[in-house]
């Protein structure tokens, strides 16, 4: 509640923060092929000069640097929906909203379980509640909005543990949201899309739960064994996310701290026999030609340094990187949309899955935003301006929704 007011004492402080932002920002790399680039400037100034201040708030000892992210980011309450119910509830004590349409059903609709991103650091159930209005509106679907735990201060498994509740939950009592047992979807962007793969993984085993119909993951992060992958160093200092950012958020997720960051960017952190075993999976051969124009670096090998592996170690559970899952578990997956960024740290997250499941025998439908950014979904209708590609991947969401 002081937050509102200290944003008034320190204002002389914020102008100083957006200076030094603007004054840095030729340091980022925004590429003309981007959509709408000035645009995209805009809000990366906007980020920039809210974690400058957020960084003199902490230094002041008024409030932590990630609890005003989270305030600044929270997002407007929006007003009533014409077209939609909307209440929050709680399944298994996890916090949900969930979206029905008014209007009549010839039959039980289709259902979604939605995990929102932001590197399971930031973000809420208002901060997606256009994303998740949008997606109930467009495909006539009954959508729950899953308000997970955040780190730091709740650290892996606590995030994808209230993911997995809130979905049994849901399975469990269909018939009161009317919704098809025959058609339910987990969906989630970013991080969401992570925890979305991993809650699918879990559930593909289960016969005592109706089985999933789709899983929907949009610029999933899904591995945090390489973090120089071509994507990683084409896009590392494109916005929204940025190479260093990507580790940083998980091993905030993973420790609740994030120690070691430089050996994980190195790839200092993983065993040379860990490596070579895991690299059938993820591996730049894996990745098409076609995604290595832009540029690919062959990288020196690091030394292996014991000590970070310990504290890291958990990043080889799938629970964590489903990328990482056995071919037993990946062949059952449901059918599959992907969604990719070119200009996206994360892309090949993404180009790996595709081609896992696809080996595996499930059906993937891939969409790929040539001039998608990460985050730009959540950015198709943001403050007052527009992100037509964003529009355009959420459309394609809904028209694989539509065809379930």
């Amino acid at each position: 509640a002081l937050l509102p007011a200290l944003l008034l004492l320190l204002l002389p402080l914020a102008a100083l923060a957006v200076a030094a932002v603007l004054l840095g920002l030729p340091s980022y790399d925004i590429p003309p092929g981007v959509n709408q680039p000035a645009k995209l400037r805009l809000v990366l100034t906007l980020l920039l000069g809210t974690a400058a201040l957020g960084r003199i708030l902490e230094k002041t000892g008024l409030c932590s640097q990630i609890t005003f992210g989270r305030y600044v980011r929270q997002g407007r309450k929006l007003g009533l929906d014409p077209k939609l119910f909307i209440q929050d509830l709680q399944f298994n004590e996890v916090p949900v909203r969930v979206y029905q349409p008014k209007a009549t059903s010839d039959g039980p609709r289709r259902g979604i379980l939605f995990f929102h991103g932001g590197g399971w650091v930031f973000g809420s159930l208002d901060t997606y509640e256009k994303v998740c209005r949008y997606l109930s509106r467009e495909s006539d679907s009954v959508v729950v909005s899953v308000q997970y735990r955040l780190a730091p201060e709740h650290k892996y498994p606590a995030a994808y543990e209230d993911c997995l509740n809130a979905s049994q939950h849901f399975l469990q009592h269909l018939q009161h949201y009317g919704v098809d047992p025959a058609r339910v979807t987990v969906c989630g962007d970013s991080a969401g899309g992570n925890l979305a793969a991993a809650v699918s993984q879990t559930l593909a085993g289960r016969s005592d739960l109706p089985r999933l119909r789709a899983q929907i993951l949009i610029y999933p992060g899904l591995q945090a064994l390489d973090f120089n992958l071509p994507s990683y160093q084409q896009n590392r200092g494109v916005p929204l996310l940025f190479r260093e950012r990507a580790a940083f958020f998980a091993l905030l997720y993973l420790n609740g701290d994030a120690l070691h960051m430089q050996e994980v960017l190195e790839g200092s952190h993983i065993p040379p026999d860990m490596m070579l075993k895991y690299r059938k999976w993820v591996s730049p051969d894996n990745i098409p030609e076609e995604f290595k124009v832009r540029g690919v670096k062959p990288l020196r090998p690091t030394d292996f340094i014991a000590e970070v592996y310990e504290t890291v170690k958990r990043f080889c559970e799938p629970n964590l990187c489903p990328l990482l899952a056995e071919d037993s578990v990946v062949h059952q997956l449901p059918e599959s949309f992907i969604l990719t960024c070119e200009y996206d740290v994360l892309r090949d997250d993404g180009l790996l899955y595709k081609k896992r499941l696809e080996d595996n025998g499930v059906r993937v439908t891939w969409y790929h935003l040539e001039d998608g950014f990460h985050g730009i979904i959540s950015l198709y209708d943001y403050c007052g301006f527009s992100f037509p590609s964003g529009k355009r991947g959420l459309d394609r969401v809904v028209n694989f929704l539509k065809s379930l």
